[in-house]
């Protein structure tokens, strides 16, 4: 952990020095925890803060991107599972599943990977997604490194849950957790906030800060070390999701492509999903509501949606892209929020209105900075059942009724 002297060195370079206001106040334990606050966030981005009112970026130009379809995958089955099979069998694919979010919407106040998804019997998503990663050491007699980013708020419930239920049959030495890195929130005039005397306001930053958080945590010189070339990344709520499928991986692999994504046919022209297309000629992630009305509704000349591949948060990135792009830094998104914090008289205070800034990366910017990406389908009731909601769209009872057609018993 860093020392006083170091943190003030390091408030001071980004004029930040009021965060240790009240630290001959604190108890040694308040001292250390505002400390190693200090050490692991991100002040960088504060740098941005100057283009909070800049227009946003024009996007520009966009042209649909086809699919390798779920009919071109059968017919190269054979060349993609031998080539995915290959990989994994070598060591190099490795699997980070985004685990950092509460189930708040769900009624839950504990990491949303805990939920029980399960009716008769106890089933977490967590063990879904455990059980779908075994299939596939199953079918390859090989272990798949799996890293699991949690977040300051989880990280401890999360990793004992792993423990008190032994991993949940996976080798628990190929279980990895890091903490994701946090981004300050700072008032209207760019001051971080402050939650406490000893605690500043944090918030995660973003999913497309994902590699930086393994690289700060120490894992970068284990993943060259081991000769890992492609991590597979996905979101810890889509409880039927195939990770590190070797088709997936086979398929990027013969497809000579920097990256993949997987994707579902938008289920009507309106769904709330990103689609993935062109924009300028390389790959990209237009969100629904940044789609036109035309881009929507536009068709082929088979009557089907031209913008029809939705993104469902399963990609395939090769390491040294990553360093790449992480050397090149990701676009820094900057969100005016409501953000509590500590008033000049030390109490907390909930704000009726925006009073700050929340900074965050997104991994769709990571898609945008590679120079080809391989859309890879597949079939929609099979790989995709979100855990969004407590109910309706996206919920646990629509996830429930998806695993039960395919054969989970719950």
């Amino acid at each position: 952990m860093i020392t006083y002297s170091e943190a003030v060195k390091i408030l001071a370079d980004y004029g930040q020095e009021h965060i240790l206001r009240y630290y001959d106040e604190l108890s040694e334990e308040e001292k250390n925890e505002l400390l190693r606050q200090i050490e692991l966030t991100d002040l960088s981005v504060l740098e941005d803060f100057k283009h909070r009112n800049d227009e946003p970026g024009k996007r520009g130009s966009f042209e649909p991107l086809d699919a390798v379809t779920v009919d071109d995958i059968e017919k190269n089955r054979n060349e993609y599972l031998k080539a995915g099979i290959e990989a994994i069998k070598a060591g190099k694919a490795a699997a980070v599943m985004l685990a950092g979010g509460q189930g708040t919407r769900l009624g839950f106040d504990s990491p949303k990977g805990m939920f029980n998804i399960g009716e008769s019997r106890e089933l977490c998503i967590f063990q879904c997604q455990i059980n779908n990663l075994l299939d596939v050491v199953k079918l390859t007699g090989t272990f798949i490194l799996l890293y699991i980013m949690t977040s300051e708020k989880n990280n401890d419930e999360t990793t004992a849950f792993f423990e008190k239920n032994n991993y949940f049959g996976y080798d628990s030495s190929y279980v990895k957790f890091f903490i994701q890195d946090m981004a300050p929130s700072v008032d209207l005039n760019g001051k971080i906030l402050m939650e406490s005397r000893s605690k500043m306001a944090l918030s995660p930053n973003g999913n497309g800060g994902w590699f930086s958080s393994i690289v700060r945590a120490g894992f970068l010189n284990e993943i060259h070390e081991k000769g890992i070339e492609w991590i597979n990344v996905f979101a810890v709520d889509n409880v039927l999701q195939r990770i590190a499928d070797p088709m997936f991986i086979g398929a990027v692999i013969s497809s000579g492509m920097q990256s993949g994504s997987k994707v579902v046919k938008k289920a009507s022209p309106d769904e709330r999903v990103g689609v993935l297309c062109l924009e300028n000629g390389k790959p990209s992630i237009v969100e629904y509501y940044e789609m036109t009305e035309e881009m929507r509704t536009l068709t082929n000349e088979s009557g089907e949606l031209s913008y029809k591949f939705g993104v469902i948060l399963n990609y395939l990135f090769n390491v040294s892209k990553a360093v790449e792009i992480l050397n090149n830094k990701l676009p820094i998104h900057i969100a005016k929020k409501k953000i509590p914090y500590m008033n000049d008289k030390g109490v907390l205070v909930s704000p009726d209105e925006a009073n700050g800034y929340k900074f965050e990366t997104l991994v769709l910017d990571m898609i945008h900075m590679q120079d080809s990406c391989l859309s890879y389908e597949v079939v929609r009731n099979r790989e995709f059942a979100p855990v969004k909601n407590a109910i309706g769209t996206d919920s646990v009872e629509s996830a429930r009724e998806l695993l039960k057609q395919n054969g989970v018993k719950l």
